[in-house]
């Protein structure tokens, strides 16, 4: 399971990236530092250039160089902190181990391991216990054709057919059509729904397969909505694939999207 150890990658990537921002703006700061003076209700702003303790009057007509300093000051401040952050946050990363716990149970011998409980499920163990939840499809209206795919069950379309297959073929358990109840809207069936290796969490995948005809484009579009509403989003745990007569779908479109998301 990606949990923490993905966070963590992920706040690597953000802090390094305030780390590049910093010494861009640093490369044409100018020189020397910026010093406050108060008196009272006055302010008066010094440029220190290292020849006097005090340094030399900024007019406040010189405003930009007032603010020039003042970011340079704040972007050395900011480079120290995430430097130190980088460090720490690399260290976290290389040892954490999201699986480490399966990991020792799978070093226990095979026959050992019969008699132990996991004090978390495994992978495998929530798999099996996820497939075997019975359940009960959307029924196939009598005229529709047949079509079936290579794992013996029946589908809507052949891009449906296309892709069950690529899942069946490369070992991605997946479940056709299995009801999903919505708030607001009732039981809806995705197309397909897994059970996500990265966040052990279900993700749903809808095939929107006739978007240049404008009733279905705007029924898909309201059932897009529908699953925002109950908290399944684009990109997160809810994967949609499009086509029209003009843009079908293929299987590079469908290995990128199980690459993302369905696995490790």
């Amino acid at each position: 399971m990606q949990g923490l150890k993905q966070l963590l990658i992920r706040e690597y990537e953000r802090t390094n990236k305030i780390l590049e921002m910093g010494r861009n703006r640093l490369q044409n700061a100018p020189e020397g530092t910026l010093r406050v003076s108060t008196n009272g209700n006055s302010i008066q702003f010094y440029h220190g250039n290292g020849t006097s303790k005090r340094g030399a009057y900024i007019p406040k007509e010189n405003e930009m160089l007032i603010q020039q300093l003042a970011q340079k000051g704040y972007e050395q401040r900011v480079i120290q902190l995430v430097e130190k952050r980088l460090r720490y946050l690399e260290g976290l990363i290389r040892n954490y181990d999201d699986n480490d716990l399966e990991e020792l149970f799978y070093k226990e011998h095979p026959a050992k391991r019969e008699f132990i409980k996991p004090h978390e499920p495994t992978w495998e163990q929530l798999l099996q216990a996820w497939k075997s939840k019975p359940y009960i499809g959307k029924e196939f209206q009598e005229d529709l054709p047949v079509i079936l795919t290579e794992r013996g069950e029946r589908v809507r379309s052949k891009s449906e057919k296309i892709m069950a297959d690529y899942f069946y073929r490369h070992g991605i358990e997946y479940k056709y059509e299995c009801p999903l109840y919505l708030k607001g809207v009732g039981t809806v069936y995705p197309d397909f729904t897994f059970l996500s290796p990265k966040t052990y969490t279900e993700i749903y995948w809808e095939h929107n397969g006739r978007m240049d005809d404008p009733v279905y484009s705007k029924n898909a579009v309201r059932k897009i909505c529908s699953y925002e509403n109950n908290g399944i989003y684009p990109g997160e745990n809810l994967i949609l694939t499009f086509e029209t007569e003009q843009m079908i779908l293929n299987t590079v479109q469908i290995e990128q999207m199980v690459q993302k998301y369905l696995v490790l």
